[in-house]
């Protein structure tokens, strides 16, 4: 643990003698690491739906921009965070990185006790939520660079799958700690909770208290149980070559459609199913579409490893334009169990395609440098690819985080011009069609470019 010079886990007598010990012990403590920082970043997804309860004067699209703007700055921040593992090594930037989050959970936990809190306020603590968006790209480059090719699909897989788990935690516990008093006489006072002739107690500043030991314990494991690399030094000039690299900007379209998709979804369900279905608690449901996202996202990375990432993400967007075509039905039909069932087929197909597209960024980039690389460049070309991969794993990541802000606004710009979502709904099947053929052409059709 620290600092670790040499790493070649492409070689299997180093990789079975050292390297998946320290490889492992690095993934079991980045998922809690990346777990919370999903959790901190869709907090706003919960929160805002009780907001008017408690005496907020806020409207539907304030409240939907609440759920969008941390979309918006953590795709953003994914962008320099892409770069940072490189620079400041892996175990010292998720500490960094999972520190900060403690600024957005505690900021949140004094605002909502508050009513006369100003909207400013609460725009700008939804921005600093956008840390723990920023975080996946640290997290999945990082972890990149601990794992041979072969083993690279399953990894990243579960990395990203049991974090992205943080979507529905939150959407799971904050419903429950909120209406009690978790922190007992240490915690503060209740708000009334008030609908229609119903008044309730509720603690809704747990639903940021929540998460600060959790923080803190998590932040001290990464310090003490994580390493650097120094085979994955690389300064941001290194790294910059990727902006050069086509594949680089087509595979970060297509992880927009799957993790674009998604995040996008995640962040906008709850207020979705509170704008169609009024009669139903959103919070009683919202959680079970991400929670199904994110424990597929594994199998999508594994299957992948055994039969190809490009031909699963192709047969994928195929099927989460069927599951779209679903939701639109059962919108039409103001039917909501079906509405609910067809909206976790296309959860789980967003998980899916998040771990087959990721599996293909490192197989492209390896096999580029190998076919480039002259004789006895085989090692300069594997580290080369590491390091390239990996800043494509977080850049694609960053683009792909947008989702989380397009797709809440899009509800809320569809339901205010033609008075509800389907607008927004069509546009997507749109851009699932056009991902069915930029993976066709370049990666699953027979004598593709890059075959993988």
């Amino acid at each position: 643990m620290g600092t670790i010079q040499n790493w070649n886990v492409e070689d299997e007598r180093f990789w079975e003698k050292e390297g998946k010990k320290v490889a492992g012990r690095n993934l079991r403590t980045s998922i809690p690491a990346l777990l919370l920082a999903f959790a901190v970043w869709m907090v706003w997804s919960v929160v805002v739906v009780n907001l008017p309860n408690i005496g907020f004067k806020f409207d539907t699209d304030q409240l939907f921009w609440l759920t969008a703007i941390p979309g918006l700055s953590g795709a953003t921040l994914r962008i320099f965070y892409s770069f940072m593992v490189p620079i400041f090594g892996g175990r010292n930037w998720t500490v960094i990185s999972t520190a900060s989050l403690l600024l957005p959970s505690l900021g949140i936990g004094f605002a909502v006790q508050n009513p006369e809190t100003p909207y400013s306020m609460f725009l700008l603590l939804a921005v600093l939520c956008g840390f723990g968006g920023g975080n996946f790209a640290s997290s999945m480059a990082n972890i990149s660079f601990f794992f041979p090719k072969s083993q690279k699909g399953t990894a990243l897989g579960l990395n990203a799958g049991l974090g992205n788990l943080g979507v529905s935690v939150v959407q799971f516990m904050v419903p429950m700690v909120i209406w009690t008093p978790v922190f007992g006489l240490a915690g503060s006072g209740p708000q009334n909770w008030v609908k229609g002739e119903v008044t309730k107690q509720i603690w809704l500043q747990n639903a940021g208290f929540f998460w600060v030991p959790f923080i803190i314990v998590v932040s001290l494991l990464s310090l003490f149980f994580m390493d650097n690399l120094t085979t994955a030094k690389a300064s941001f000039r290194e790294q910059s070559v990727i902006f050069s690299r086509k594949h680089n900007w087509i595979m970060s379209l297509l992880y927009v459609g799957t993790f674009g998709s998604f995040i996008g979804y995640s962040a906008g369900f709850p207020m979705l199913i509170k704008t169609q279905f009024p009669e139903v608690n959103p919070l009683t449901f919202a959680w079970m579409g991400p929670f199904m996202g994110a424990i597929i996202r594994p199998v999508g990375g594994w299957v992948s490893d055994k039969i190809g990432g490009a031909r699963v993400t192709f047969w994928n967007f195929l099927i989460m334009i069927i599951a779209v075509f679903a939701v639109l039905y059962f919108l039409q039909s103001h039917y909501f169990p079906g509405f609910l069932w067809a909206f976790i087929a296309l959860f789980l197909t967003t998980g899916i395609g998040n771990g087959s597209t990721f599996r293909m960024i490192p197989v492209i980039f390896l096999n580029e440098r190998l076919a480039q690389a002259g004789p006895g460049g085989k090692e300069q070309a594997i580290k080369d690819a590491g390091k390239e991969s990996a800043a494509v794993l977080g850049f694609t990541s960053a683009i792909a985080a947008y989702g989380a802000f397009i797709i809440p606004k899009s509800y809320g710009f569809s339901i205010a011009h033609t008075g509800g979502p389907q607008g927004a709904l069509y546009g997507f099947v749109v851009f699932y069609v056009f991902c069915v053929g930029l993976t066709w052409w370049f990666y699953s059709r027979k004598g593709a470019e890059a075959p993988c």
